[in-house]
């Protein structure tokens, strides 16, 4: 660049990048006063004045000098401190405000302060609104206002990433919410002669809900259809199709499709939505005639079922057959009646209830989850439910908790209804 408002000298150290530096491993959430400086200017008078005005300040912290911005870039690229760059807006490489647009790209989480010219106010207003945290302008730089440029820059950009990162939390908490009112229906029941104690459990602390979804539908015969059913994998995308899945079994049932042919819609939906081939889910799906003596149950896949007789908890394996989307089209599904006598209960999970860790190499498991719920036997459907999976969650705590997330249905008449 032309002469400069600082003057000129050839005394100055160039930057190196940071595999030769050797810059020790820190933790990208602290931002102090000890991060690395950044100079990108390519005149060599400008970039001594600032290293001494840098001497004379009360900051202690490292100079690095770039020429361009690819040198700077490449900088950035493998540093690992908290950096603040001094920007100079001429270099050889790129001109104006498109200095600031390529800094911020290529490294959004350093503080950026643009050094400008006497008569280049306004484009140091211009930088901070691409996303600059401040700038200086040349000729008005002592040590004391260099300093506090620094800091504040720094500050700045620590507080725009704890605002950042607190927006995320609000619009995944956000985003939870609406996934669950999709994923977890109200029943539609037509009475109140049928009881439904329903439960889910996210089983990663801060996460999106997942796959696992549920849903209960009465329909105008007095008929009671349920659906329990699990997307493999986690995350939003699994979430979304759990809940395409539950809106297509409950259209299926308004339209009355057959139990059957609903298991094989539903496969048909999953191939056609799910972005990974290798996405499955499992499923089952009840229905309670009016008659109240029997139930039907098609399982693709899934887990079986707790049987509750008065105090007394069985283990039921109806004929299963293979999970939604593994051979889209092989599948065959087998429609199963069990006898239900008076007060008898159904109650369904998704096998994250029983696959969390209870020690170092073992898993609660079909055979733990039957034992423990034995164990309460006697409680009421909503309090059974609720205490399954509070000692699920409890026993696999000290293994890192869930590491899935957990749907339970508990479905049966009411007695005296």
């Amino acid at each position: 660049m032309s002469e400069s408002p600082l003057g000129t000298s050839a005394r100055v150290r160039p930057g190196v990048i940071p595999e030769q530096q050797g810059l020790p491993d820190v933790d990208a959430s602290v931002w102090d006063v000890d991060a690395t400086l950044l100079l990108v200017e390519d005149d060599a008078g400008d970039a001594l004045l600032v290293e001494e005005m840098l001497s004379d300040s009360e900051l202690d912290a490292p100079l690095t000098w770039c020429k361009t911005m690819a040198e700077a870039r490449r900088f950035l690229l493998g540093c690992r401190t908290p950096v603040c760059v001094l920007l100079d807006l001429h270099l050889p490489d790129v001109h104006g405000l498109d200095a600031v647009r390529q800094l911020v790209e290529s490294a959004p989480d350093a503080a950026v302060i643009v050094l400008t010219g006497l008569d280049e106010s306004q484009t140091g207003l211009s930088a901070v609104a691409q996303g600059a945290q401040d700038y200086l302008v040349k000729g008005r730089i002592d040590p004391e206002v260099l300093g506090r440029a620094v800091r504040y820059a720094l500050q700045r950009k620590h507080a725009e990433r704890s605002a950042a990162a607190m927006r995320a939390g609000q619009l995944i908490a956000q985003e939870n919410a609406r996934l669950e009112r999709a994923l977890l229906p109200i029943p539609l029941l037509l009475d109140n002669s049928f009881l439904v104690a329903a439960r889910y459990e996210a089983g990663r602390a801060h996460g999106l809900l997942s796959g696992d979804f549920y849903d209960v539908v009465q329909t105008s015969d007095g008929a009671v259809h349920a659906v329990i059913g699990d997307v493999s994998g986690h995350g939003a995308a699994e979430a979304a199709l759990g809940v395409c899945l539950r809106v297509a079994w409950r259209t299926a049932v308004l339209t009355g499709v057959s139990q059957r042919e609903k298991i094989g819609l539903l496969e048909k939906i999953l191939v056609a939505e799910r972005s990974d081939p290798h996405v499955f889910a499992t499923v089952t799906t009840l229905v309670f005639p009016p008659d109240r003596d029997r139930v039907f149950v098609a399982r693709a896949g899934h887990p079986g079922l707790l049987l509750r007789r008065g105090k007394d908890v069985g283990w039921v394996e109806p004929e299963a057959g293979m999970a939604l989307g593994l051979l889209p089209g092989a599948g065959r599904w087998t429609i199963t009646e069990l006898e239900l006598s008076p007060g008898s209960e159904l109650v369904l999970f998704t096998d994250g209830l029983f696959e969390g860790r209870t020690g170092p190499t073992s898993r609660l498991g079909e055979d733990g989850l039957l034992a423990m719920a034995g164990r309460y036997g006697a409680l009421e459907p909503r309090a059974f439910v609720d205490a399954l999976v509070a000692e699920a969650t409890e026993s696999a705590s000290p293994y890192g908790g869930l590491a899935d997330d957990v749907a339970v249905l508990h479905l049966g008449w009411k007695a005296n209804a």
